[in-house]
């Protein structure tokens, strides 16, 4: 048994919500634009960290993580990118990759849209966690914990707090 904390779009911004949210989980996946490599180091330093790069990360960034994450945790298979598109609306390289092989927990970012969808046709759970920085268009920072344990994605709970309350 794992539990995972999911974020997205950080843009430099991790703080003492993001901390107690966080806090009793095991590891943290971030699905790109992080924001920095200093962000990057603070995070690891609270808990392990796997994550992808986003459009808006710069060459340190990109240096460190790559484009695409694919693994299997707790009998889980994941992929992870930062822009991915979800649900009948795949980006066309997700589409390919999911197409080729789907796993069954695909993870993007990008859109700020916290969204949690079943895709039917792929038989693939999706997690956009939305955006937990202040930078952006939404109103709302969001953030996902679960736990995952022998092959079961379970015990979902979405943080929210809104993006001027830092």
């Amino acid at each position: 048994m794992k539990r995972i904390g999911l974020l997205s779009d950080t843009h430099g911004c991790f703080d003492e919500k993001l901390y107690r949210f966080f806090d009793n989980v095991d590891e943290l996946w971030h699905a790109g634009d992080i924001g920095n490599v200093d962000l990057a180091d603070k995070i690891t330093a609270f808990k392990p960290l796997k994550a992808v790069f986003g459009n808006c990360d710069d060459w340190h960034i990109r240096a460190i993580y790559p484009e695409t994450q694919r693994f299997t945790e707790e009998g889980v298979e994941v992929l992870m990118m930062h822009i991915g598109g979800y649900p009948c609306n795949y980006a066309h390289t997700a589409r390919r990759m999911i197409e080729v092989a789907p796993p069954k927990l695909f993870i993007s970012g990008h859109s700020h849209i916290l969204k949690v969808m079943n895709d039917k046709h792929f038989l693939l759970l999706h997690i956009n966690p939305g955006a937990a920085g202040i930078q952006g268009f939404h109103q709302v920072r969001t953030a996902v914990r679960f736990i995952i344990d022998a092959g079961n994605i379970r015990d979902m709970e979405v943080g929210e707090w809104p993006r001027s309350d830092l």
